[in-house]
Order: C-alpha cells, then sequence, then structure tokens
C-alpha cells in the first residue's frame, strides 16, 4: 500500500482552491490502492492554519513546512524537499497546473530523473499501472498516456476535479526543508496580486467574458454587471480586446492566455477563434451570446443566444438577480 502525494499550493499565505482540488484527486486514488493521502503545505510563518481544511478534504497527514525561506515562492529549496519526500515510496504525487505549479512539477520531476504528465484532465491510477488524459493541439484532441515511472507525476488542470470533503485524522506533521532556503540561486523577493481583490480567472466556477462584439471598452461594465449578480463570477477577454487596451492582459483567456475550466462560461460577443476556444472548451457548461448566428463560438456551446450582446445582457443580468434574489 504506496502513499499518495497532494502538494497543496498557497499564494500570499492564502491557501488556492487548486490545493483543495489535488488533495481530493489524491484521496479518489487512495481510496482504490488503500494508501494514505499526505499533503504538503508550505509557506511562511501561519500557513500552518490551513492544515484542518486539507484534512477535512480526505488529507491523512499534513506535512507542514512553515519557514520565514517560503514566505515567497521558493522553487529550488521547495523542488528538492518534494524530491526528497517522494524518494520515499509514495506511488503518485498531484500538483495544479497553474503557474507555480507547472514550474515546480517540472523541477521536481527533472530533480528525481523522472517523467511528468502536464496539465492532465482525467487519470486512473492502480497499484500496477497509470494512465492520463491531457487535451493537445489546443484542445482539439484528447492524448491518453501511460506513466511507467513511479511514482508517478501529474499536475491537473484546474476544474478537472471538484473539491470534495472527505474528513480524515488530518495529523499535522512539522517538516524541514531538504536544503537551506537561504542558500538557493532563485529568490522570490516580492509577490504582487493584480487586481486587487477579484476573483482569479482559474478558480471563479463562473466566468463571464467579452470580445470585440462589445464594441467599445465602455460597454465591458455590462460584463462587469452580469459577473457582480452571479457574485462569484470573474470577468475575462479575448485576445484582441486585451491588445487594444479594453482590458488588462490578466484578463486575457486562450492559447497564449489562460486555460480555464469553469463550470459556466458565458462568451459575450466572442466570434470563436481558435486560439480563444483553446483557452475554455473544456469549460463544463457553454453560453455564447453573438449577431452572428455562424461564429464558431456556436459549434463549442451548449446553448446559443442569437443577438446583440449589449442587449442581451441587461436582461440576462436582472434574471441573474432576481432568480439570486428568490
Amino acid at each position: 500500500m504506496s502513499n499518495i502525494l497532494a502538494f497543496a499550493e498557497t499564494r500570499l499565505g492564502k491557501m488556492r482552491r487548486a490545493a483543495l482540488e489535488a488533495v481530493t484527486a489524491a484521496r479518489q486514488v487512495a481510496d482504490q490502492t488503500g494508501g494514505q493521502v499526505h499533503a504538503v503545505l508550505a509557506g511562511g510563518p501561519g500557513v500552518g492554519e490551513h492544515a484542518a481544511a486539507l484534512g477535512a478534504h480526505g488529507a491523512d497527514v499534513v506535512l507542514v513546512l512553515e519557514h520565514d525561506g517560503f514566505t515567497h515562492y521558493n522553487p529550488e529549496a521547495l523542488a528538492a524537499t518534494l524530491a526528497a519526500r517522494l524518494g520515499d515510496g509514495y506511488r503518485a504525487a498531484f500538483f495544479a497546473a497553474s503557474a507555480q505549479g507547472h514550474d515546480l512539477v517540472a523541477r521536481t520531476a527533472a530533480a528525481m530523473g523522472l517523467p511528468y504528465a502536464s496539465d492532465v484532465t482525467d487519470f486512473a491510477v492502480t497499484a500496477d499501472s497509470c494512465s492520463v488524459k491531457h487535451p493537445g493541439f489546443t484542445n482539439k484532441v484528447i492524448q491518453s498516456f501511460s506513466l511507467t515511472a513511479t511514482p508517478a507525476i501529474i499536475s491537473l488542470r484546474t476544474g478537472a476535479v471538484l473539491p470534495k470533503e472527505s474528513a480524515k485524522a488530518g495529523a499535522v506533521e512539522a517538516i524541514t526543508s531538504a536544503i537551506d532556503p537561504a542558500s538557493v540561486r532563485v529568490k522570490v523577493t516580492a509577490t504582487e496580486a493584480s487586481g486587487g481583490a477579484k476573483l482569479d480567472l482559474g478558480e471563479a466556477p463562473v466566468i463571464v467574458s467579452g470580445g470585440r462584439g462589445l464594441k467599445e471598452a465602455g460597454n465591458f461594465k455590462l460584463v462587469e454587471d452580469l459577473a457582480a449578480a452571479f457574485g462569484n463570477a470573474a470577468v475575462g477577454a479575448t485576445r484582441a480586446v486585451t491588445d487594444d487596451g479594453w482590458r488588462p492582459h490578466s484578463d486575457q483567456i486562450g492559447q497564449t492566455g489562460r486555460l480555464v475550466n469553469p463550470d459556466l462560461y458565458i462568451a459575450c460577443g466572442i466570434s470563436g477563434a481558435i486560439q480563444h476556444l483553446a483557452g475554455m472548451r473544456t469549460s463544463k457548461t457553454i453560453v455564447a451570446i453573438n449577431k452572428d448566428r455562424e461564429a464558431p463560438i456556436f459549434k463549442v456551446a451548449d446553448y446559443g443566444i442569437v443577438g446583440d450582446a449589449l442587449e442581451i445582457l441587461p436582461v440576462l443580468t436582472a434574471a441573474v438577480r432576481q432568480a439570486k434574489g428568490s
């Protein structure tokens, strides 16, 4: 019975939803293989307060690495610590396929001389085999892979696993870094959160996005109003919109922007260029609003509204507010 490791990602001292997704995925595998889930939680002083949430989502043991040297992301020390830990007989390890996760999983796998599967949307790990699925060629195909190395190292696309509470012991064990955090060559000296307290695109269950069909930057207020009506939604945009300066580039969704997988994606005035579809077509439910009934976005949409987004958005916002109120 080999154990499963999950890396619980944090940012600026706060645990991210991706951490709960990784723990939930590890729990699913551990329940089949009979092992335990060990969650690694690293950060500055106080980060250990998130251990209870990890235990509630299925971690048998929470390994807390609390040190001033991890107040900011410390890639070298963290990768060395995870590689040393994984060398102790784990069957698999789950990371988030986030900006930080992409960096960390590659460093950890390289330190162990092992392959890894990135941006995985589906997986099946047993005691004897590991198969994963990954969207390829801008999400036009689903590629299937088998990982024969042990441990199987996997990074999960955001939203691929729904966080699920599965309370376990959640025993807390303090661990130390495999190397001196101050001895590293790469040092992160500051982390700045863009956009204030707005909901991150990678963690939002609902995303309302706008394209050039909104005609001008000021009309994005209609998109923001709809997102606010939902209460748990983030605002996204196409590359054309961000290139024109209507929205910050941090809002861009697509092949050269953010890859998202929300429960609900509402595309407003977006034609559906391949570059944009690559970033959102795996969303659980897609609603498209466009005047052109031949727009490519309708080919991937679950629901389509043919009409002017400027006229439809206020009506949709009022309906959401009414539904929320009732």
